[in-house]
């Protein structure tokens, strides 16, 4: 099977037109025309993964983050962008990235966000103009029934395995209707507000960010990576159904630079 086949499936599920302008999805490194002998799938294409792939047999790694995002003048293995550039030429593997396509789907990134939450009447929290349904930018969903603050932020942190979540006021009330956006999400808080959520749930905020909330939701912060640590597991999802013979395979190394001393 040719690098093309799986190439074409994932652009069938998340168009490259969906990715927004200064993203960088696509085949990264390799041709369309190898033959694949294995898929590893990561949320980061780091030289540890390309090597963890070789070692596993793969020659394509499917990441969600492009690991080349701005160009390159020089590869010489300073950096670990270039580090990974390398030892992907190195060993004939091919990079593919599937990043804010996939967030910009319904069933993508923040549809698994949704999923291990356990919302339901799932929608786009913003859809993209023009694009059709189930197209656009976060997800806004409804609990099975309302909780207290702490507890869904408890919650939050059990399933994604947070030490501690950085989190606007409290407002006293209980959350039912919840936004989330895997990834850096500040963007959206104010469609957030407009949408009437009770909490919006994403990372990367600064702090000025969380005065947005404006004592009308609570704004919670559960850090990149763990927002988006199940995404492997979903490109998993959307490829073995279609190639059920071949090497589908979940990364198991560990991406995360972000450490917690507690």
């Amino acid at each position: 099977m040719q690098v093309k086949e799986i190439v074409d499936h994932l652009e069938n599920i998340a168009p490259l037109h969906l990715q927004e302008a200064y993203d960088n999805c696509g085949l990264l490194t390799g041709t369309t025309d190898m033959t694949c002998t294995g898929i590893l799938c990561t949320l980061d294409a780091t030289e540890a993964v390309i090597l963890e792939a070789v070692a596993r047999g793969c020659n394509l790694v499917v990441a969600h983050h492009p690991i080349v995002f701005s160009g390159l003048k020089k590869i010489n293995g300073t950096t670990y962008v270039e580090k990974a550039v390398l030892a992907a030429i190195k060993h004939d593997v091919a990079i593919y990235a599937i990043h804010t396509n996939l967030d910009n789907v319904i069933g993508g990134v923040n549809g698994k966000i949704a999923q291990k939450i356990g919302l339901t009447q799932v929608e786009i929290l913003d859809p993209k103009p023009g694009a059709g349904p189930g197209i656009g930018a976060g997800i806004l969903g409804q609990l099975p029934a309302p909780v207290d603050e702490a507890d869904f932020l408890q919650n939050l942190a059990h399933i994604f395995k947070i030490p501690t979540i950085k989190h606007s006021p409290f407002l006293g009330k209980k959350l039912q209707k919840i936004a989330i956006c895997g990834g850096s999400g500040a963007f959206l808080t104010q469609k957030a507000l407009e949408m009437g959520v009770d909490a919006f749930v994403t990372s990367d905020l600064k702090y000025h960010d969380y005065f947005d909330a404006n004592g009308q939701l609570l704004l919670a912060d559960i850090g990149h990576f763990e927002s988006e640590q199940y995404t492997a597991a979903l490109l998993v999802e959307l490829l073995q159904p279609k190639f059920p013979t071949f090497a589908v395979l979940k990364s198991d190394t560990k991406t995360n630079p972000v450490g917690y001393f507690i």
